[in-house]
């Protein structure tokens, strides 16, 4: 299993690594099963699963919840846990309680925090407790409102100075890890070179130790203008569409089911293609392997 000491050697070996979000049980072993070292279960459920239009309504129930499917569905990956807004904001007792529930009840084994300030000694805090912390600075969309929007940060002297002193203070507090969101190239690899932590980079360019995507934008399954730093791997709303409109058709016209879809009478024959049994089962296999017939 991915740890957070592996994680750190990806950075000391100059090995670079591929993180991306899940949210439910299927995609969480889909994603594991192909090797993607680290999972995170993303407050941005919030906007791709929940319809929200920003991440700050998500409730540490809604994280929990989803934290809680994804564990279950993840046996190699590192999973870590977003801490949702106002879950740690009130006062360092209430972070680590909340970071602990993540833990104990989600499955997780770290926590990603939003910011710097006041966010620096609740790292130190949770790592002294031993609770593992992902920083995340630059674009950080719990406080879209205060930025005036998702927009990129970093751009000037003075908002790169700070980014950068604050990247140092979250690694000197114990931050095992950074998410840099939505800055320039330039300062992401600046950041990189001066911390002995990995980067994570979404919108920060190539020069980061690993990148992350939304697991929605990554397989095309968001509709829409992508943002400039997606890669969209698959089209999966197109392919989603044409199956549904298929399968629709098919129902109108009286294609589906057929003979080999049915279920036999007892004494009876079953059709070539349904098998030697006629079990019906429902959900993920409890072997973690193959997929229901």
């Amino acid at each position: 299993m991915t740890t957070v000491l592996d994680v750190q050697r990806f950075k000391d070996e100059g090995r670079r690594f591929a993180m991306l979000t899940a949210y439910d049980f299927l995609s969480a072993r889909i994603l594991d099963e192909a090797g993607i070292p680290i999972l995170l279960v993303g407050d941005s459920l919030g906007m791709v699963m929940l319809g929200h239009p920003t991440t700050l309504p998500v409730t540490m129930d809604d994280m929990l919840m989803h934290a809680k499917a994804v564990s279950r569905g993840a046996r190699q990956a590192l999973v870590v846990g977003d801490m949702p807004f106002m879950s740690y904001q009130v006062s360092t007792e209430a972070a680590i309680a909340n970071a602990g529930r993540f833990i104990q009840e989600g499955g997780m084994h770290a926590v990603k925090l939003e910011g710097a300030g006041p966010v620096v000694e609740i790292t130190r805090r949770l790592a002294e407790v031993g609770i593992p912390v992902m920083g995340h600075l630059g674009l950080t969309p719990q406080s879209v409102h205060t930025m005036g929007g998702f927009k990129v940060q970093g751009k000037t002297d003075a908002q790169a100075a700070r980014i950068l002193a604050d990247a140092k203070a979250l690694e000197e507090a114990g931050a095992f890890s950074l998410v840099l969101e939505g800055v320039p190239s330039k300062l992401a690899v600046e950041i990189t070179h001066a911390l002995r932590i990995p980067t994570i980079g979404i919108g920060a360019g190539p020069g980061t130790d690993g990148q992350v995507l939304v697991f929605h934008d990554m397989l095309g399954l968001t509709t829409g203008k992508a943002p400039k730093f997606v890669k969209r791997y698959a089209n999966l709303a197109e392919e989603i569409a044409r199956a549904a409109t298929a399968y629709a058709e098919d129902v109108r016209t009286g294609a589906f089911p057929g003979p080999e879809h049915e279920y036999s009478t007892n004494g009876s024959a079953p059709a070539p293609s349904s098998g030697s049994t006629e079990e019906v089962r429902y959900g993920p296999p409890r072997d973690h392997g193959a997929g229901t017939p």
